[in-house]
């Protein structure tokens, strides 16, 4: 049984991934064959890696200050790609507007791009360089191998496969999720269908095939199902445009055909995926571990302990919900003390991140009761089958006898 389930997830997650790969690569096909049409030319753009080796201000104002640098002149020494090794000087504008620029130093690592009119630049002549950015992907290497070693080092078996299960969600967001959605696919739908592969990857390779398992699942799918109805319902009643920040708006420029309400939705739906697993898992796993201890116990009985825990769990689980949502938000927090309370509250990005979090919130809410009633079920059906099972085998053996 557990082969024939697992063999039906990777079969699903693999028709899934061919569809949208397939999906996602006749629109480029597609694409690539009207920029042939209009003879349109492939030009070369490539991000790569540089170190700073040396720097020159070019003082407009006559200063001392960096502050009133209208440019540095960055010597920058290639070290990714084909042109590796070589030196290039390019020029770094400084605007003063910290949000958009970059100040270098000597010896920082840097992200460049180099772009050229020829789809196959051969030699320096032929290119053009500028600093995109510091590079900060060394940092996340290094916390991320922190993360990986505390996880397997603490958690053991328990631990890789967790840190498996979050492989396979990322993976599920990667490639099913954003080739939907880049589709033109209902991010709603795309949303649900990665929330519910994730969980029943994730609960029966962290618990296992079991009751409690099968509890969890159908109580977080049940809630998924849930905050989808409510979200659906908050941008409706609140007449949110799904404009959040200024990544919708960069969504929206270069991608006008999307859905951004539906964006919205889906963002709530997952970002309360993890929060509704943790919620459901604990309730079920109490709940058999209850009748475990006293099997006489009946469905409502075991219901109402898991309730009992689940008043327990939501209090802290809905704050931390609340705390993610807030501490993301700061800088919109901050500065509301500069703005009319009313008009605050009523701005489309800060209803939307008040809803957002209420929404997770209720949705954990209505997990308690729905995966309570699930687990005692599921439980105490699964004893009368077994109790069934022996009264057929001590039958037999009389009859037999």
């Amino acid at each position: 049984m557990k082969k024939v389930i697992a063999f039906l997830i990777l079969f699903f997650i693999t028709a899934s991934n061919v569809f949208a790969a397939g999906a996602y690569a006749e629109k480029i096909q597609d694409k690539k064959e009207a920029d042939i049409e209009h003879h349109a030319v492939e030009a070369y753009s490539k991000a790569e890696s540089g170190i700073v080796q040396k720097i020159d201000y070019d003082y407009t104002e006559k200063t001392e200050n960096p502050e009133n640098v209208s440019k540095q002149i960055v010597t920058v020494k290639i070290t990714s790609g084909k042109f590796k090794g070589k030196e290039v000087i390019t020029d770094n504008m400084l605007t003063g507007n910290p949000a958009y620029e970059v100040f270098l130093k000597e010896n920082d690592r840097v992200t460049i791009v180099v772009e050229s009119n020829n789809p196959n630049p051969s030699n320096l002549d032929e290119i053009s360089v500028y600093v995109s950015d510091i590079k900060r992907v060394n940092v996340i290497y290094l916390y991320t191998f922190i993360f990986i070693a505390l996880l397997i080092g603490i958690g053991r078996m328990k631990g890789f496969y967790s840190l498996l299960s979050i492989i396979v969600t990322v993976m599920l967001v990667f490639l099913i999720f954003m080739p939907m959605v880049l589709f033109n696919a209902s991010p709603i739908i795309a949303a649900l269908i990665i929330s519910i592969l994730s969980t029943v990857i994730t609960m029966y390779l962290v618990a296992g095939y079991n009751s409690k398992t099968n509890a969890a699942i159908l109580g977080t799918v049940l809630s998924l199902i849930f905050a989808s109805g409510l979200a659906l319902l908050a941008i409706f009643l609140a007449h949110l445009t799904g404009f959040m920040g200024e990544e919708s708006l960069f969504l929206y420029m270069s991608r006008p055909d999307l859905d951004l309400q539906g964006i919205l939705a889906a963002s709530m739906i997952i970002a309360a995926l993890g929060a509704l697993m943790d919620v459901a898992i604990s309730i079920s796993s109490t709940i058999n571990e209850i009748h475990i201890t006293d099997p006489k116990l009946s469905v409502y009985e075991l219901f109402k302990s898991g309730m009992n825990v689940g008043r327990d769990i939501i209090g802290t689980m809905s704050n931390t919900l609340i705390l993610v949502y807030l501490g993301s938000s700061m800088p919109l927090v901050l500065l509301g003390s500069n703005i009319d309370t009313a008009k605050f509250f009523n701005l489309n990005q800060v209803a939307g991140e008040i809803l957002s979090a209420f929404t997770g919130s209720i949705s954990l809410l209505a997990c308690v009761p729905l995966t309570a009633i699930m687990s005692a079920w599921l439980i105490k059906r699964k004893q009368a089958e077994l109790e069934k099972t022996e009264q057929n085998e001590t039958r037999e053996v009389l009859e037999t006898e």
